[in-house]
């Protein structure tokens, strides 16, 4: 549920609100970006939402979830394009459940290659069995019906 506090610390709302301890790449009133700690690419960023939203599961066919992840993926996109222009191949999107590492909604934002090569196994799509689902595929799969959101 959007704006919904954790009933236990998390990592990611504590970063979102008191951002000491952590550079951010990028802040606003919706999300904020930082650095993965554990890197698995050339440039590897988080865009994680400011409201506590567990998963892409809690998230529905609604306008503002449709407009909360487009606009994480323009945040990712912006940043590594300034700093990471150089790279070929870019990857967006979200781990899903089981395999999320941190249960609070997060982008990642990764300008290949893969450092080291083996990493790109947790970046890859099971299908039915979840996996991580890019950042445009989640968008079709949220869209409103209506026509007039975008």
């Amino acid at each position: 549920m959007a704006g919904a506090t954790s009933p236990t610390p998390c990592v990611f709302c504590q970063i979102a609100r008191n951002s000491a301890s952590t550079q951010l790449l990028h802040s606003d009133e919706k999300v904020v970006a930082f650095q993965d700690i554990k890197p698995a690419a050339y440039r590897h960023y988080l865009v994680i939402s400011v409201d506590h939203i567990p998963t892409v599961r809690d998230l529905q066919r609604r306008a503002e979830d449709y407009s909360l992840v487009r606009h994480m993926l323009n945040v990712g996109q912006e940043l590594l394009q300034q700093d990471a222009p150089q790279s070929n191949q870019y990857r967006f999107g979200f781990h899903q459940p089981p395999l999320n590492s941190v249960n609070h909604l997060h982008l990642h934002c990764l300008a290949l290659p893969f450092i080291p090569r083996w990493k790109h196994v947790k970046y890859l799509s099971l299908g039915p069995l979840g996996g991580f689902i890019e950042a445009e595929k989640l968008l079709e799969k949220i869209k409103p019906f209506s026509s007039t959101s975008s």
